[in-house]
């Protein structure tokens, strides 16, 4: 199964990390180029005791990969978590810009029928 995990960060990480563990075949998509290049050379920008042994197995294995192309990592995906942030606002409800930002994206991009995940971050 394809999965896209938008958002490279805790949530994001850490479920595509464990979900290619199982086998099945994850893009995890970031906008922070940055990041996505850490991820790639296997650098880790959070702490989770053994996540980075899972994403150097399962990037090695060619089950996890990392890019900042949304629309490919969609169109190949049976599966899309959306686990981007959702920061508070002053006045202390969640501000879900960001969710909305990705939404729009995934239906520029729908060529099907996908399941969609959203994971609170």
């Amino acid at each position: 199964m394809n999965i896209c995990v938008v958002g490279s960060g805790y949530v994001g990480l850490v479920t595509g990390a464990c979900l290619a563990d199982f086998g099945m075949n994850v893009v995890g998509v970031d906008k922070d180029a940055a990041k996505v290049a850490a991820l790639r050379r296997g650098e880790i920008p959070i702490y989770e005791p053994g996540l980075d042994t899972l994403v150097r197995k399962n990037s090695g294995a060619g089950r996890l990969s990392f890019t900042t192309e949304i629309g490919p990592a969609i169109e190949s995906a049976t599966v899309i978590f959306i686990a981007v942030g959702t920061p508070s606002r002053s006045d202390g409800s969640a501000d879900l810009k960001y969710v909305r930002q990705v939404a729009t994206s995934i239906g520029q991009h729908l060529n099907g029928y996908k399941v969609i995940v959203t994971k609170s971050t």
